[in-house]
């Protein structure tokens, strides 16, 4: 099924949503920034084990094409340092290795993404009908599809429901990113959003190509500068220039948008790291290959790690998770702090939303 998250918005009310009795007043900055942004990962990726074998096997019967490397950075293998003490998931910081491969330049944009529908009549979750024995209590008529839609309040409120920001959007999709009224055309160049990670491994697939480990996409994010604040570096606007899509102003009634966008980029709006690739931070969330563990990085797999053989969240014990990795255009340190180096976010894998895309890699 969609995730118990979209059971919340229909019902409208703040069903299952996660980490809110985490705020406390005694808690820094920082850590509410934290606790606030894990509460909203934790709303949209709300999951059950229940969902249909159709949804579950959302890759099966798509066909890769013959891939090439047309658009890719090769990415050389080295040793650097990995996570981040800021944040509990992500410790300890621990060296790891990891051998060469090719990666997506940027985001996998909406050009690309229609490419693959058109090949292989692909569907994405958000567009596939909900099924009733998996919302009970929801009215036949609101079991519509869609997916999940940040749309702004109209004054400040307190960050601690994501609900008030959050909306369930009937016919929105990656087609229709707001709705059924909202289309591609002029947005052909933004990256692809209301995509689970199962429709990203059906992309992927198809394309000859694989998703990212979390260690493939840290070294590449790092740019071989090393362990810093950001990915950029240690200054949040060098030269005073935002040079990443994220969030300005007062969250989540004001943006700014001082860095030029309200919502999604373009791919390739902002700098290139040292590697040549484009939006590792900010813009939209990307998904990895690996299952979400909280306690992973204590186990220090040093060698090309490919993730925990599965997936447990203390806050969803029953919910399958995967790795999502570089923070969106909602990311600040007034609310989503996670858009920092090292930090890491997660993802219910059938669940979308429109902050959340992908890129892809291939074996050197």
């Amino acid at each position: 099924m969609r995730g118990r998250y979209v059971l919340s918005l229909l019902l409208g009310s703040s069903l299952f949503c996660g980490l809110i009795s985490c705020h406390s007043t005694s808690k820094s900055k920082e850590e509410l920034a934290q606790a606030s942004a894990d509460s909203a990962a934790a709303c949209i990726a709300k999951g059950m084990p229940s969902r249909s074998a159709a949804i579950r096997n959302a890759a099966a019967g798509v066909e890769s094409v013959a891939g090439s490397t047309t658009g890719m950075v090769l990415i050389p293998g080295g040793t650097f340092l990995m996570g981040a003490d800021a944040f509990v998931d992500s410790r300890p910081v621990h060296s790891v290795n990891v051998k060469g491969f090719w990666m997506d330049e940027h985001e996998v944009t909406n050009a690309e993404f229609a490419k693959f529908v058109t090949a292989t009549g692909y569907k994405t979750i958000a567009e596939r009908p909900l099924n009733p024995a998996d919302y009970p209590g929801v009215a036949a008529e609101q079991l519509v599809p869609g997916s999940a839609v940040f749309t702004p309040t109209a004054q400040k409120v307190s960050l601690e429901n994501p609900l008030r920001w959050w909306q369930y959007v009937k016919g929105a999709s990656w087609q229709h990113p707001k709705g059924p009224a909202s289309d591609l055309k002029g947005h052909e160049n933004e990256p692809v959003i209301h995509v689970s990670y199962d429709d990203a491994l059906a992309y992927a697939k198809w394309a000859g190509k694989r998703l990212p480990t979390e260690a493939e996409w840290e070294f590449a994010a790092q740019g071989g500068k090393g362990n810093h604040t950001y990915y950029w570096g240690d200054e949040l606007k060098p030269s005073g220039k935002w040079i990443a899509n994220i969030y300005q102003g007062s969250f989540p009634d004001h943006n700014t948008t001082e860095d030029g966008f309200v919502g999604v980029a373009p791919v390739k709006s902002f700098p290139a790291n040292a590697y040549g690739l484009y939006d590792m931070d900010g813009n939209v969330w990307e998904w990895c290959q690996d299952y979400y563990r909280p306690d992973y990085y204590t186990k220090l797999v040093n060698n090309n790690p490919q993730g925990p053989s599965d997936s447990y969240d203390p806050d969803e014990p029953d919910a399958i998770k995967r790795v999502q990795r570089g923070g969106s255009f909602l990311c600040s340190d007034e609310y989503c702090i996670r858009y920092k180096a090292g930090s890491r976010g997660k993802g219910e894998v059938s669940s979308g939303s429109n902050n959340l895309g992908f890129r892809c890699v291939r074996d050197k």
